[in-house]
């Protein structure tokens, strides 16, 4: 029995599917219950089986919290893809939720054993590796998300319809910054959860730029429509000493040579998720703020004002109100924008496996090409950065 319906409109709401799907979970940290939420609030993943931890005692008692059966309970990623690939009731797909270092492998094993994946980023720790990835997939013909998940808001979708429209003009300059305020404690870094992101060995060559960057980088490109193509960058440690950058300015341009800033920081007070993104064209501008998710400011030079706010029947376009779940009024966040990103992760892995091509523009979750850039994103800065502020080519 096919997953998608029979009788589908791809131009409505999304279709039911004909069961949920499996989903499994490499990593067992906090952004794993995070994603987990998220999928099951889709309504279209059930969560089965995980490798939470390499030690055997801690994985089957994280797997037990987790309602696994004491056989789908894993110490080993290998043994996990290994073993559902052959199941008849096999995890359909996998979240990657571990530590930066143990992407690719982890996404490696589970691509050979023929299962779809949706991994965290940075994709990986170099950029190699990202086009290994890119290369692994294509050739398996399995569905390979990244988890920009900034990129799932309404509002993001309904921005990116508004700059697609040619409502702005000719774009101008483009202006992203994330200014987070968790580091701001100077026993920050003793923290169980906070150090293999200060860990060289495990986060990569950047903390913050490889974290909350790749976010931004992604965003103002998604939104916009255009390539970034070259950046300069200065990295900072701006509160107590550590291996990695907790700050960075950068200069950046973008295809046609149109200009832009990228500012990133975990040590803003009174900034909990300050991700905020500006494009300005010839004819308007758009802004909009993550810590006022709902709303979307849209201006026309000359005109008034216009916030467009989030909302069933709140007149945003149909491809926009398929990702919103509650009526004006009430709020929706992070979480349910998981929950868009798993939604359109299951529409493609339920056509892979009914092996249904799906229509151009029916949906926009990163894949891992946008992963494998934001890993190239990341090297220019560290290479710029090392350079002394020198232009670097993306």
């Amino acid at each position: 029995m096919n997953i998608l319906p029979k009788h589908k409109n791809f131009d409505g709401p999304f279709p039911k599917l004909n069961r949920r799907l499996r989903l499994g979970v490499l990593g067992g940290g906090r952004v794993s219950t995070m994603q987990a939420a998220a999928a099951r609030m889709s309504n279209h993943w059930d969560i089965v089986a995980g490798a939470l931890s390499s030690d055997p005692v801690r994985a089957a008692a994280q797997g037990s919290d987790w309602f696994f059966s004491p056989d789908r309970s894993y110490a080993s990623f290998e043994d996990m893809a290994r073993i559902e690939a052959s199941r008849p009731d096999g995890i359909d797909a996998v979240m990657v939720t571990a530590p930066n270092h143990v992407h690719f492998e982890g996404a490696k094993a589970f691509i050979e054993g023929g299962i779809d994946i949706l991994c965290d980023k940075p994709l990986t720790n170099n950029f190699s590796q990202a086009q290994e990835l890119v290369r692994l997939s294509e050739q398996a013909g399995v569905v390979f998300g990244v988890s920009y998940v900034m990129s799932c808001f309404p509002m993001i979708r309904q921005a990116r319809q508004i700059v697609n429209s040619g409502a702005l003009g000719k774009i101008n300059q483009i202006h992203v910054e994330f200014l987070q305020d968790w580091m701001t404690p100077e026993d920050v870094g003793t923290a169980e959860h906070v150090k293999w992101r200060l860990d060289p060995a495990k986060s990569g060559k950047t903390s913050c730029v490889g974290d909350i960057g790749t976010h931004a980088a992604h965003l103002a490109g998604f939104v916009s429509g255009l390539k970034m193509t070259d950046l300069r960058a200065e990295f900072h440690v701006c509160g107590s000493p550590k291996p990695l950058e907790d700050t960075a300015f950068m200069m950046t341009r973008f295809e046609g040579g149109i200009p832009g800033t990228l500012i990133i920081t975990r040590l803003a007070p009174g900034n909990r998720g300050g991700l905020r993104l500006r494009i300005f064209g010839s004819d308007g501008g758009l802004e909009w703020d993550l810590e006022n998710a709902d709303q979307l400011k849209f201006n026309r030079f000359g005109e008034a004002d216009r916030i467009i706010s989030r909302g069933s029947g709140h007149g945003v376009s149909p491809a926009t109100e398929r990702l919103i779940r509650t009526a004006r009024g009430f709020q929706e966040g992070i979480i349910e924008a998981w929950a868009n990103l798993y939604t359109e992760f299951a529409m493609a892995v339920a056509a892979g496996k009914d092996g249904l091509a799906v229509p151009d523009n029916w949906l926009a979750f990163p894949s891992v090409k946008d992963g494998a850039d934001g890993v190239r994103f990341i090297e220019a800065t560290v290479n710029s950065n090392e350079n002394g502020g020198s232009w670097e080519k993306i």
